[in-house]
């Protein structure tokens, strides 16, 4: 009888041990996909608007570009960045000479020169050109109707960013008219997201 009663109580610990890995991987693979900015299409982002109207972010791309792998690697991996984008922007990653088919406007944009043999610089894409793309990585912000407020070019830290965001999420854009007010803003600027790496 207590034999009996031992075997029931290691047979109930078995199970409790496997429910609790089962819980465990679920609740890791759960912020493993939290723990990531929500790309969605270009079109995405402008459909969405029309339902509730936030700004988008665009990160205009390519395939060949050293400084674009490193967002994503550094930048974009930053969990205080991760959060806050995902509540107050539209994320878009664009391959600013893929050969998607986007419509925006009532107009079709396309990459008609591209070359799917190339491995390295590839044409333009139509919309990277009406966006004003003119180097890789640029950080397009859009406002709530996707109008083009300002790119930003070249990498940037999530600290670096994280300037960016603020201004143009609390529309701080609106008010700073002049080179000298925004250089005042990023001076007085303190960053708030943690640095990673």
């Amino acid at each position: 009888m207590v034999f009996d009663s031992l075997k029931k109580t290691l047979k109930m610990k078995k199970y409790l041990i496997i429910a609790l890995i089962i819980f465990v991987s679920t609740s890791v693979n759960a912020q493993k996909k939290e723990a990531s900015i929500k790309w969605i299409t270009f079109e995405e982002a402008v459909k969405a608007q029309a339902k509730n109207p936030k700004k988008i972010m665009l990160d205009a791309y390519t395939t060949w570009c050293g400084p674009c792998k490193l967002l994503d690697k550094n930048t974009f991996t930053n969990p205080d960045l991760i959060e806050y984008v995902n509540k107050n922007f539209y994320a878009v990653k664009f391959n600013a000479e893929g050969n998607d088919v986007v419509n925006f406007k009532g107009k079709k944009y396309t990459n008609p020169q591209f070359d799917p043999n190339k491995t390295g610089r590839n044409s333009q894409h139509q919309l990277s050109q009406i966006l004003g793309v003119s180097a890789y990585p640029t950080i397009l912000f859009l406002d709530e109707k996707a109008s083009v407020i300002t790119p930003v070019i070249g990498y940037r830290t999530a600290q670096e960013l994280e300037l960016y965001l603020k201004f143009f999420k609390e529309d701080s854009y609106k008010k700073i008219t002049s080179q000298e007010e925004f250089s005042k803003y990023a001076t007085e600027f303190k960053p708030t997201f943690m640095m990673i790496n």
